[in-house]
């Protein structure tokens, strides 16, 4: 019986051992090959002292390694951490000390950064994969790990509600914030995805996201349920369709999932026209609206496919779906695709302000109930104690759901249909940025009495900019304000935009009103610096 994630990969192993798990490039890990490293490294991990439930960091950028990564650690009895090898020191520094990360699986690439970070913590004892000249730090080559028996090695007695992995998000302090899912959670998520798509071992799935974006875990984990391939998307793809439009060619991908950003480019910049794309027969999109138009003529475009607006906040890896009818069946009255319907074993409740439901075609904040959901977050109790909505099911008998943070209202179809953020928090080309962060590092700079970010709509997708008072006789360009906060935050929340303003607008409680203030900047662009 499965019941933990790394089972999974014992038993398509044992079913399809010479079937591709991952490709990367012009490499390829068979599910026979991908078990036998993922044996070696947790072997390795056992010897440097892992144990049940202990944090073991990723820090790789996309390769094969990565998931020798993942499921040597989870085989190991430990949990583990993706950090985005974009980090800016302080925030790799942060998360490592936040999460008590002992060991890091990387790459030679990395071993200056890790040596900079080792400077600012003492937690960090070894790393795999990279000579990390620092004292204290024990060092261990991948030619290390291979030379390891390919002997499964004992893992401890783990259970279904054991740490599988713990995911970096903003946090609205400008500390980031761990979302801790079990093997329950992440197994629940996989078998709930692979029957809503119908995933096969004959699949061909895309790895367009990074390990430490939440949708990875589809490709990284619903693959490997199902016995099919993914193959990983090179980052230089990402940035040139045309590439892109190749690979789905070359590599005949049957299903595609991705923020719309990268469809888009696919579609304006990919020539897609000039491609048998005809192997692609789901696309799935989430993490932020689908400019309709441009949906449209993506669907005229692969006829032979089916599309599906997923929607699901880390927290919950996915809770709800729509599958789209064709474009000529579209309703009228549509400004954005619905949000869809919560998936089988879940439970969507629509609440107000005091936490009771609404009428149907009210807008409330969707709160959810499902077996996906995260356990809580790392180690923060004030955070836990808003997180989640209880009802009373019966006496002495509650039921938990997670507060999403996002207001919806059911039409009268009975589909969910989006209408933004309770809060300040925005989702930029699929990532999940809370703008206070961004206000903290803007405000951190010497020279800033104050800082505040807003979403600014552009021709690629929306993008976020930043606005500063600053401090009387303050010297500094908008370059050197964005040079600071790229230090301090991950790079898709770095403003491509800074604009100087004399005062921030308020709200009547005294807050920063973000649509006054993007009201200002617009009136302000022809005659303030920027970028």
């Amino acid at each position: 019986m499965i019941y933990l994630l790394h089972q999974m990969l014992a038993e398509s192993a044992n079913r399809y051992p010479e079937h591709e798990a991952f490709r990367f490039q012009s490499h390829a890990l068979t599910y026979a090959e991908l078990a036998r490293r993922s044996a070696q490294l947790a072997r390795i991990l056992q010897e440097q002292g892992v144990r049940r439930n202990d944090r073991v960091g990723v820090f790789l950028d996309k390769s094969l390694e990565t998931l020798v990564a993942i499921y040597g650690i989870m085989q190991a009895g430990g949990a583990y951490v993706p950090l985005d090898p974009k980090s800016p020191v302080a925030r790799l520094v942060s998360i490592i000390e936040d999460c008590g990360l002992n060991g890091i699986i990387s790459h030679e690439s990395r071993a200056g950064v890790l040596a900079e970070a080792r400077q600012h913590t003492a937690i960090l004892r070894f790393v795999i994969g990279a000579q990390v000249d620092a004292p204290g730090v024990r060092s261990i080559s991948w030619e290390d790990v291979a030379r390891q028996p390919a002997m499964i090695p004992n893992t401890p007695r783990l259970m279904e509600d054991d740490l599988a992995y713990i995911m970096y998000t903003s946090g609205s302090t400008g500390k980031p914030k761990g979302i801790m899912h079990t093997h329950f959670s992440g197994l629940s998520y996989a078998r709930m995805s692979a029957a809503t798509y119908a995933v096969s071992h004959d699949d061909r799935l895309s790895n367009h996201s990074p390990l430490h974006f939440d949708m990875s875990t589809f490709d990284y984990l619903t693959a490997v349920l199902c016995g099919a391939t993914t193959v990983i998307i090179p980052e230089a793809h990402t940035l040139f369709p045309v590439n892109l439009g190749k690979l789905i060619e070359a590599e005949r991908l049957t299903i595609w999932y991705s923020v719309p950003f990268a469809l888009v480019q696919l579609l304006t910049r990919g020539m897609i026209d000039e491609r048998d794309l005809s192997s692609i027969r789901w696309v799935l999109y989430g993490g932020e609206p689908f400019p309709m138009g441009q949906l449209r003529a993506l669907m005229e475009r692969l006829p032979g496919a089916r599309f599906s607006n997923v929607y699901g906040p880390a927290e919950v890896n996915q809770c709800t779906y729509y599958h789209l009818p064709p474009p000529s069946e579209w309703h009228a009255d549509w400004t954005n695709i619905p949000i869809g319907v919560i998936w089988d074993n879940a439970e969507g409740l629509i609440v107000g302000a005091n936490d009771q439901e609404v009428a149907v075609g009210e807008v409330g904040e969707l709160v959810v109930r499902t077996p996906t959901m995260m356990q809580g977050y790392w180690q923060r109790p004030d955070l836990n104690e808003n997180a989640f909505y209880r009802r009373t099911i019966f006496e002495d008998y509650e039921a938990r759901y997670y507060h999403t943070g996002d207001l919806m209202r059911e039409n009268t179809a009975g589909l969910l249909e989006f209408f933004g953020r309770k809060d300040h928090q925005v989702k930029i080309r699929g990532f999940r940025v809370e703008l206070a962060e961004i206000d903290t590092a803007l405000s951190s700079h010497e020279a800033v009495e104050y800082g505040a970010a807003f979403v600014m709509p552009g021709t690629d997708g929306d993008a976020v900019a930043g606005a500063v008072m600053l401090r009387a006789s303050a010297d500094v360009t908008p370059e050197a304000l964005i040079g600071h906060v790229r230090q301090r935050v991950p790079v898709y929340a770095v403003p491509s935009t800074i604009y100087f303003v004399d005062a921030m607008p308020r709200t009547g409680t005294g807050k920063i009103d973000r649509k006054a203030l993007y009201a200002t900047v617009q009136s302000l662009k022809d005659n303030e610096r920027k970028v």
